[in-house]
C-alpha cells in the first residue's frame, strides 16, 4: 500500500530561515520532519511514497535525489571532484515527488496523483503531524468498515477543529463545539474510487466532513495514543527535545 504525503503548503512559519522552506523540510533532531513521518510509516512495511509538493518542491526533490549522500560519510577530492562514499546507508523506499502547485487545495493535490495509485486502497497523511498510530490496526479497520474512506481522529492537542462523530463510528456532517472531543488527525485511508468524488477546489478535511459524510462513506478510527501537529516553533522544539532524549513516541515503532 502506498502512502501519499501532503507537503505542498506555503513556507513554514516554524523555520527561522530567511528564505523559508517547506514545512515538512523543517529540521527536527538533524532530520527533516518529512523523514520522521516516512520512517514511522516504513516501520509498518510502507516502502512506496508519493509526496504532493508545491512551495519550493525542488528542495524536496533535491533532498531525495541526494539522499544516499546525506545518509553516508563521504570524502571529496576537491582537485578531481571525486566522491568516495565510506558508510553506505539508505532506505528501501520508492519516492515519487509530484509538483501539485503552490496554491492547490489539499483535495486538488490528491486528485492530481490518481495515475500513481494502482492498488485498491492507499493512505494519506499530512506532512506536519507526528503520531504513534498503529497502522496495521488502522488499515484493518478501514477494510472491515468497507467505506470509501476512513479518517483517524485523536484527542485535541491545541487549536483543533472538533469533529462530529456518531456512535456508529460514521462521521456526521459539521463540527461540534464539545471541549472533550476528538479532532481530525489528518490521516486517511481511501479506496481508489474516492477519485470519482474529488472534484472542485476542496480542502481534504471539508471534503471528508462534507461530501463523504453526506454519502455515509467515511468511517472513523479513534486513535487513543500520541498525535501532535508541528505548527509552531514551540511545537518543533518540543518534538526535537523528545527525539534527542530518545523519548519520541512516534519512534517506538522504529525500534
Amino acid at each position: 500500500m502506498k502512502l501519499v504525503i501532503l507537503a505542498g503548503g506555503l513556507q513554514s512559519a516554524i523555520s527561522s530561515e530567511k528564505e523559508g522552506i517547506p514545512k515538512p523540510m523543517v529540521d527536527l533532531g538533524g532530520k527533516p520532519l518529512l523523514w520522521h513521518i516516512m520512517k514511522t510509516y516504513a516501520s509498518w512495511g510502507i516502502d512506496e511514497f508519493i509526496i504532493c509538493g508545491g512551495y519550493k518542491v525542488s528542495q524536496i526533490k533535491e533532498y531525495f535525489q541526494d539522499y544516499y549522500i546525506y545518509q553516508s560519510d563521504v570524502t571529496i577530492d576537491l582537485a578531481t571532484n571525486q566522491i568516495t562514499i565510506h558508510k553506505k546507508k539508505t532506505e528501501n523506499w520508492t519516492v515519487t515527488v509530484v509538483d501539485t502547485g503552490i496554491y492547490s487545495s489539499t483535495g486538488q493535490r490528491i486528485a492530481q496523483i490518481e495515475k500513481f495509485i494502482d492498488e485498491d486502497n492507499f493512505i494519506v497523511a499530512y506532512g506536519d503531524c507526528l503520531t504513534d498510530l498503529n497502522l496495521r490496526d488502522f488499515i484493518q479497520f478501514h477494510k472491515t468498515k468497507n467505506k470509501i474512506g476512513t479518517v483517524a481522529v485523536a484527542k485535541p492537542s491545541g487549536r483543533n477543529k472538533i469533529l462530529s462523530i456518531k456512535e456508529t463510528q460514521i462521521l456526521g456532517k459539521g463540527m461540534d463545539t464539545v471541549i472533550d472531543a476528538w479532532v481530525n488527525a489528518c490521516i486517511y485511508a481511501f479506496k481508489k474510487e474516492v477519485f470519482r468524488y474529488l472534484q472542485g477546489n476542496y480542502e481534504l478535511d471539508y471534503f471528508v466532513s462534507g461530501c463523504l459524510a453526506d454519502h455515509k462513506e467515511i468511517a472513523v478510527y479513534k486513535h487513543e495514543g500520541f498525535w501532535r501537529p508541528v505548527e509552531t516553533q514551540r511545537d518543533r522544539v518540543d518534538m526535537e527535545n523528545l527525539w534527542n532524549a530518545n523519548m519520541a513516541p512516534w519512534k517506538k515503532w522504529q525500534d
